[in-house]
């Protein structure tokens, strides 16, 4: 298996939209009652979030001198 840089901002992400899949397969499963609308603010607040934690993890990788990932400049 490869090896890969983390990356915070897609696991922002990533747990924002599970959130969302979590609510809309509980009101499915019968377990509560989610209005329709309810997506927009979990997806685009998520969004919102990843998007800053992708530029502040940018801005520190920049100023470490990291920018590549790998030592070097290899992959």
């Amino acid at each position: 298996m490869l090896r890969h840089e983390f990356q915070p901002g897609k696991l922002v992400a990533g747990l924002f939209l599970t959130a969302t899949a979590a609510v809309y397969a509980g009101d499915a499963g019968g377990l509560w009652e989610a209005p329709w609308f309810a997506v927009v603010p979990l997806v685009v607040g998520g969004l919102c979030l990843a998007g800053a934690t992708a530029a502040l993890t940018r801005g520190i990788r920049r100023r470490g001198g990291a920018e590549g990932g790998a030592e070097g400049g290899q992959r």
